[in-house]
């Protein structure tokens, strides 16, 4: 390690080179909330943080980049014990369900790429939460009388049991452990369960997010969470309160003593089970059947060339990888390693690509195992040259429509929430091997159904609401019983020549974590960013219904140079938490995690 002071832990002690002055506040547009997501398929409910000074820190043995300072603690200290990169994701993640509730956990699911360095193998492991068996195209309609269904409003959909899919992270790591896992799984539950039962301080970040929270209506409806998370009175804890969580250190014993099964049957199972079949208000149909059948999928990774490199991430239900890839090709028929950062053509040309791509995701990708995706009609360079003709230099597109293949089944647009409450790790071992890792349970606080200490997802909101257009023709990411919803998340690992790693990369974000991270790839491979500056420097977000920029952080004749390009513009906090590493031609590990957050880089 370079220039770092000693310390029994070894942490990288991290400093950044701006100082960003934007506070960022809640400015979410709380009353649209209880209008349908078909109306309003891009509201943005996670709080987001103070932008503070950009974390970075240098290493050349190993490294882990995560969301929270004691995760990465938790996962360099596996790490430090001759752990591999999967027993270093495995305890930090343990641990992000601890401290970062809002985001992720054992109640949700994930996608994690890892790269077996010695095999020169990338492997794609896929756990995504399934919907229940009960589950039907109706799940998130309202039928009224003889008329036509309508969607449902979205907390009514969201909070309670009807939401909760069939949680995937834990067979998941479990699988990924098996094959690649060195230390004990039971070690590497240990930092998780001394935490708990010792307690943690209450950051600012979750003290914001539970204050956003009491502020819906009908958003806490599970006694056990309020008693957790909240005063006598109904306040949010306040920041810096000890908090411990003995009911999921107990629950970390059980898997950690039994493995999968102490998860997916016995007690635990069933009370997972009650909670979902029992909510007063909106039940749902997971059941015992759901949890012991579940597999996690081991799926061939997607990966794409981007001038040099290659860039490689999960393939479907993941729409990820592919709708980056999209992004990076039309950019690069477009010649973006041409213009400035930030520029207004740089910004114009983003945002026009990364609509052409929504278009196409938000139309063609869903489950593969259900719905047969043209994804190589979608990645044809041709094809994105074609994709890429159709922007003006000078004058925006508009609303971008999908492209049209000669299939055999129909396809249509369909919306759905994806929201961001999730995270993202990055983790290197002492051997080369990497692990590029997001995990979710999707709204800030999932269901709100607390289970052993532990929150459930609400993932199957991430499914079309509605399942076919007026003309009946299906809709791709409907709602199936097995079947996965379709997933934003972008775990990536990036390589140079001769399969040599030079980036992992993800974030949270919903589905602008595309934008997020596709941004990001650009401003460092195309214009040869330094990674903090691109990580630090302003989001640009089109999901094909508006321009989203970074409150603040644009100049004004910018803006005004986009609005005469008929761009219309919003400007938001838009709450990244890019966590990435970057190899060097020396060896040498470089660490970024998002100003945005409270991530932190830990290495040796």
């Amino acid at each position: 390690m370079e220039k770092v002071p000693s310390t029994n832990r070894q942490i990288i002690v991290l400093f950044g080179r701006a100082f960003y002055s934007v506070l960022t506040l809640i400015a979410l547009g709380l009353t649209c909330i209880n209008n349908s997501i078909a109306a309003n398929p891009d509201w943005h409910p996670e709080a987001a943080s103070a932008i503070s000074s950009t974390k970075t820190g240098r290493a050349n043995h190993f490294m882990a980049v995560t969301a929270h300072p004691a995760a990465s603690d938790a996962a360099l200290a596996i790490l430090n014990q001759g752990g591999s990169a999967i027993d270093a994701a495995i305890a930090a993640q343990m641990v992000l369900g601890l401290v970062e509730p809002q985001s992720s956990g054992i109640g949700g699911g994930a996608f994690l790429l890892y790269w077996n360095a010695e095999q020169k193998q990338l492997l794609s492991y896929d756990g995504r939460e399934t919907a229940p068996l009960g589950a039907d195209e109706s799940l998130f309609l309202n039928k009224q009388g003889d008329k036509q269904e309508t969607a449902m409003p979205f907390l009514d959909a969201i909070v309670g049991g009807r939401s909760v899919g069939t949680p995937g992270i834990i067979k998941m790591l479990a699988l990924a452990h098996q094959q690649q896992g060195i230390l004990p799984w039971r070690q590497l539950f240990q930092a998780a369960i001394s935490l708990s039962k010792n307690g943690f301080s209450i950051s600012e970040r979750l003290h914001r997010q539970l204050q956003w929270l009491n502020s819906l209506d009908k958003s806490i409806a599970d006694s056990r969470f309020k008693q957790h998370f909240y005063t006598k009175e109904g306040s949010p804890l306040p920041v810096g309160t000890l908090l411990r969580n003995s009911d999921y250190a107990n629950t970390l014993g059980l898997i950690a003593n039994k493995g999968v099964d102490g998860f997916y049957q016995g007690e635990l199972a069933t009370k997972i089970i009650a909670a979902v079949q029992h909510h007063p208000d909106n039940p749902g149909t997971l059941g015992l059947k759901d949890l012991q059948d579940y597999q996690a999928l081991l799926r061939d990774p997607l990966c794409g060339q981007f001038y040099r490199y290659t860039v490689c991430g999960a393939p479907p239900p993941s729409s990820g990888a592919s709708t980056i890839l999209a992004i990076l090709n039309m950019l690069e028929h477009k010649d973006i390693h041409t213009y400035p950062a930030h520029s207004a053509d740089f910004i114009h040309l983003f945002a026009e690509t990364s609509k052409l791509a929504f278009a196409d995701r938000n139309t063609y990708i869903a489950d593969p195992d259900y719905v047969d995706i043209p994804l190589t009609n979608l990645l044809d360079q041709q094809y994105l040259q074609h994709r890429a003709a159709l922007i003006n230099q000078n004058t925006s597109l508009g609303k971008a429509t999908a492209g049209r293949f000669d299939l055999q089944q129909s396809f249509i647009k369909s919306i759905s929430a994806e929201l961001p409450s999730t995270s993202h790790l990055s983790i290197v071992d002492a051997k080369g091997n990497i692990v590029s890792m997001t995990s979710s349970i999707e709204m800030a606080f999932g269901s709100r159904q607390m289970v052993g200490g532990f929150l459930l997802n609400n993932q199957l909101t991430d499914f079309s609401f509605a399942a076919t257009d007026k003309q009946g023709n299906k809709v791709a990411n409907r709602v199936g019983a097995g079947k996965r919803p379709r997933s934003s998340m972008s775990p990536l690992i990036v390589f140079r020549e001769k399969m040599q790693p030079h980036l992992v990369i993800g974030s949270p974000g919903g589905a602008r974590i595309i934008d997020y991270v596709a941004r990001v790839l650009v401003e460092v491979l195309a214009l040869k960013q330094p990674l903090d500056q691109a990580v630090s420097a302003a989001h640009i977000v089109d999901l094909n219904h508006g321009l989203e920029l970074e409150q603040d952080r644009i100049a004004t004749h910018i803006l005004d140079n986009l609005e005469k390009r008929g761009h219309s513009i919003k400007q938001k906090a838009l709450s990244s938490g890019i966590h990435a590493i970057e190899f060097d031609r020396y060896g040498n590990l470089w660490g970024v995690a998002d100003p945005r957050r409270e991530g932190a880089v830990a290495g040796k």
